[in-house]
């Protein structure tokens, strides 16, 4: 009987993750939420037990993280008994605000980005834990790549559901950033320092320029249809 009862609750949870994107979007987002808090308190003990800038800088980077992707779900609790008038009004200001703090979420990135471009990153891992931190940013670039591209396609019309997914991916960005710098460290050796710092600043030169391309885009986005 308990296991039928289960069974009632979880079924129709499953069906409306396989047809509703908003709801599969905001679960799979507390989901996130979840894990940043973790880390951001994983990199905060690190920070202050090893004295670690780069810990700290990081996070730094996940608090904001946090506060970005607390706000929009907030948002959206807010709005379920909303008339749809003020939901958009929400919706857009929300977006904006969301926006600007990416764009501090940007400026949070340069310390622990010039610390891993000149390799002073602490490294405390092996090959194995490497390879399989590589494994789980790939699935994780994956997933987010394949749903920014099905936001593009979407027609549910809520800004804030495609600034979600957009976060995802900046997020996936910034897991490569950290994984390149990992594998650099792990493997290189006295030969192939000024090789590896070349290839660490230009590959973290480029994903970071892509994430600011993307923020500012996103800022743009809300600005406009903020006035309207």
């Amino acid at each position: 009987m308990e296991n039928n009862s289960i069974s009632k609750k979880v079924k129709p949870m499953i069906e409306k993750w396989k047809k509703d994107y908003t709801f599969k979007t905001i679960a799979s987002s507390i989901i996130s939420f979840g894990v940043s808090i973790l880390f951001a308190l994983y990199n905060g003990f690190l920070g202050i037990h090893l004295l670690s800038v780069w810990h700290g800088s990081i996070c730094v980077f996940y608090l904001l993280l946090i506060a970005i992707r607390g706000m929009i779900l907030l948002t959206e609790k807010k709005n379920i008994a909303g008339a749809e008038q003020e939901r958009e009004h929400c919706r857009c200001r929300t977006f904006v605000i969301s926006s600007v703090m990416l764009l501090l979420l940007n400026l949070a990135l340069i310390l622990p980005i010039s610390l891993m471009v000149i390799l002073e990153k602490p490294v405390n891992m092996g090959v194995i834990p490497a390879i399989t931190m590589a494994a789980y940013t790939t699935y994780k670039l994956t997933m987010a790549s394949v749903h920014i591209q099905k936001q593009r396609h979407s027609r549910h019309g809520n800004i804030l559901i495609g600034q979600l997914r957009t976060i995802n991916f900046i997020d996936a960005l910034v897991s490569i950033l950290t994984l390149q710098n990992t594998l650099i460290m792990v493997e290189q050796t006295e030969s192939s320092v000024d090789d590896m710092f070349i290839l660490s600043a230009v590959s973290s030169a480029a994903i970071y320029i892509v994430i600011l391309f993307i923020t500012i885009r996103l800022l743009m986005i809300g600005l406009k249809r903020y006035k309207k």
